[in-house]
């Protein structure tokens, strides 16, 4: 009402700033505005707000004594990048490299993760642990292991140590043994599991190859057996394989030896025939041979007996000696080669049947020989495989005797006092929720209520000029107030009449109708107030009841013996003289024109040319007609009287109309053609009054407001 005023002031013409300003509202007053309101609703719910927030105290502090205690026990681990190989020999998994973070993150999600409760579950073998069952209420039943986990699994969690590889390792349960149990379990198993995914590979492939090992060397014993049991049987010695297999190998057994040897021997044997007959043929005998001293020693002799000769007579003594030892060398020479000759060819006839006899051995040995080399090449495969196998073996064990990077630093100790439930934080949590659920309850009520509670909502949701806002009437009867010039609800009334006086440039329209959206808003009594203040003013002023539905101004003026004239005889032509139907009323200073009888017809009087021609007649008789319509509803009465005046007053009753409705009441006038030049807002109480327009201060008037009393009829 304030604003209003201010623009009053003015001059002329304002009243097209009125009318045009009525929605230019910055988003920073709509800000304000809405921040205001929703205070103002808090303030309105502050008992229930303060009832729900002491609810959530003590709903905080009754959770903490009904809670379970519950205890938590802490390991710590530390969680080392991977380093390198210190044996130099590849593994069978190689390490990607990845960044530090990333890789201690996805080991701390591991540390939380289904597959590690399982684990803990398998190796605790949990589903028969009493204490573990009896602290979580676990009963048997089908999905048991299910239950298991996701226990595990709800009341683990972990602390990773800022800047640092350390990570605390928390498990929460009923039972302060249980969870220093579980704890330590969990690392136990998470260090077990990364040492069995880093070295696994190698582990199982270690016990893979010791089980192959172990088959091939039982298989390689079998077969070596076979090959000794089969050389046995057939009387098969091998002198020396030389590295060879096959068939190969059956020529060095001992008969093939001996056929070698009786060959070279043979061979020796013709040999030393073959020189001995080229002794006695040619007497060459072979540089080596005795006899070639003798045949030296008879040359020698047998160039002195030619000496001896030629000086000498063959009966000479020396020369019969010399030739007596020539004959004896000769003799010598000739008997030796005989011999020797004889010799020869007896130990080469000997050793010709000996190889014939070790040739037909070695014969029948050749098919022995033959499976003898596949069992052999058997024999040499499987070493062969074992020695591969055992190789291999020993590098993937030196290859896995790597250090785990991820170890144990503190067992869990058994935690002698319970770290929940905590008072202060479900006080807290409690309070914050309470918070929440107040602070909804004030957005709901907000969001919800959508009737008019501030008189602004003139401006920025209808887009109508504020006329006025009138205070709740708390102070005995409406009228009585009206009539009083000091009182609030005259002083309302003519702010009103101030402001309607800037809707045009030559003033107040000659000729305005007021109405509303349902019965009962204060309609009547906002057109008896306008109108007692415009009278006030010296002005000629025509009050016309034309509610034909259900008057409230023959009530609120006590005229209920009137009613015999009025606006609806003049309506059906029963009387055409329409001054005197009017009452001059003297406590107000105006004329009235009744209503008369309730017609049952309304509609068919207004939607006539007789309604335009009393209007006409009033114009030219008075300085200002004020017409009190009846409500919107659902009827066609006051869009049809819209259209014999010069605009519309529309009424609003704070917080009983959603605006919704107040809308469409409103489109349904304008779209008719009316023109409504603005809204005036009736009870505003002092919730209201929050919003800037109470009563209680500004004017210097300083009327309070105490217990609500109806005393506003219309």
């Amino acid at each position: 009402m304030n604003s209003l005023q201010y623009t009053s002031q003015d001059g002329a013409g304002n009243g097209d700033r009125i009318a045009s300003g009525a929605g230019n509202i910055s988003d920073g007053d709509s800000l304000g505005v809405e921040l205001e309101r929703y205070w103002h609703e808090a303030n309105v719910l502050k008992y229930w707000l303060a009832g729900l927030i002491a609810v959530g105290f003590l709903f905080g502090i009754l959770i903490t004594l009904l809670a379970t205690p519950m205890y938590q026990a802490t390991a710590r681990l530390e969680v080392s990048q991977v380093t390198a190989d210190v044996t130099n020999l590849d593994s069978l998994d190689s390490d990607s490299r990845i960044s530090e973070l990333q890789y201690l993150n996805t080991q701390f999600e591991l540390l939380v993760s289904k597959f590690m409760a399982k684990r803990v579950m398998e190796s605790g073998n949990l589903l028969r642990d009493g204490a573990f069952r009896d602290a979580f209420g676990i009963e048997d039943g089908a999905n048991i292991e299910a239950k298991i986990e996701r226990t595990l699994f709800d009341n683990v969690s972990i602390d990773p140590i800022t800047q640092s590889s350390l990570v605390d390792v928390r498990f929460s349960s009923p039972n302060p043994l249980v969870s220093a149990e579980i704890a330590n379990l969990w690392v136990q198993e998470f260090v077990a599991a990364n040492y069995e995914k880093r070295f696994g590979a190698n582990i199982e492939a270690r016990e893979f190859l010791q089980d192959q090992i172990a088959e091939l060397r039982e298989r390689l014993a079998d077969s070596e057996q076979e090959l000794v049991e089969y050389a046995n049987s057939n009387e098969i010695l091998v002198l020396n394989s030389g590295g060879e297999t096959g068939s190969e190998s059956a020529g060095q057994t001992l008969v093939g030896a001996d056929l070698q040897a009786l060959n070279t021997a043979l061979a020796a044997a013709v040999a030393d025939r073959i020189s001995a007959q080229a002794a006695i043929v040619g007497g060459n005998f072979p540089s080596a041979d005795p006899r070639n001293q003798l045949l030296a020693r008879l040359s020698e002799v047998e160039s002195e007996l030619a000496v001896l000769r030629s000086n000498f007579g063959p009966e000479y003594p020396q020369v019969q000696e010399k030739q007596a030892e020539v004959d004896s060398l000769r003799a010598a020479i000739s008997g030796g080669a005989n011999s020797l000759l004889r010799s020869a060819r007896i130990r080469e006839a000997e050793l010709r049947d000996q190889v014939e006899i070790v040739k037909q051995r070695f014969l029948g040995q050749q098919g022995q020989g033959i499976r003898y080399g596949i069992l052999k090449r058997e024999v040499d495969t499987n070493r062969e495989i074992y020695d591969a196998l055992l190789q291999r073996f020993k590098e993937l064990e030196a290859s896995g005797a790597g250090q785990n990077n991820i170890q144990i630093i503190d067992q869990a100790d058994v935690p002698a006092e319970p770290y929940a439930p905590s008072l202060i934080q479900n006080v807290l949590a409690s309070l914050l929720a309470s918070l929440v659920l107040a602070a909804g309850l004030v957005y709901l009520k907000v969001a919800l209520s959508q009737t008019l509670k501030d008189p602004e909502d003139v401006r920025r949701r209808l887009h109508l000029a504020l006329l006025g806002a009138i205070p709740r009437n708390t102070e005995g009867a409406m009228v009585e107030r009206i009539t009083e010039r000091s009182s609030h609800i005259n002083e309302a009334y003519t702010t009103v009449r101030t402001n309607m006086n800037f809707l045009t440039p030559q003033g107040a329209p000659e000729v305005l109708m007021f109405t509303s959206s349902v019965p009962s808003e204060g309609k009547s009594i906002s057109s008896l107030g306008v109108a007692t203040s415009f009278a006030q003013l010296g002005k000629r002023v025509l009050l016309i009841d034309a509610d034909l539905r259900n008057s409230k101004l023959r009530d609120t003026l006590d005229l209920h013996d009137y009613d015999k004239g009025g606006l609806v005889p003049l309506l059906a032509n029963q009387q055409t003289d329409m001054a005197s139907q009017i009452i001059h009323l003297e406590d107000f200073g105006f004329d009235f024109l009744p209503m008369g009888r309730t017609p049952p017809n309304p509609v068919e009087l207004l939607a006539g040319d007789r309604f335009s021609q009393i209007i006409e007649a009033a114009r030219g008789q008075y300085d200002q007609v004020l017409i009190d319509g009846a409500p919107m509803l659902a009827l066609a009465d006051a869009i049809e009287m819209s259209k014999a005046v010069d605009g519309v007053i529309f009424v609003i009753q704070t917080e009983r109309i959603k605006l919704r409705g107040i809308e469409n009441a409103l489109g349904r006038l304008q779209r008719s053609g009316a023109k409504v030049y603005g809204a005036i807002v009736t009870k505003v109480s002092q919730n209201n009054s929050a919003y800037g327009y109470g009563y209680g201060y500004g004017y210097g008037y300083g009327y309070g407001y105490g217990e609500e009393r109806d005393a506003e009829p219309a």
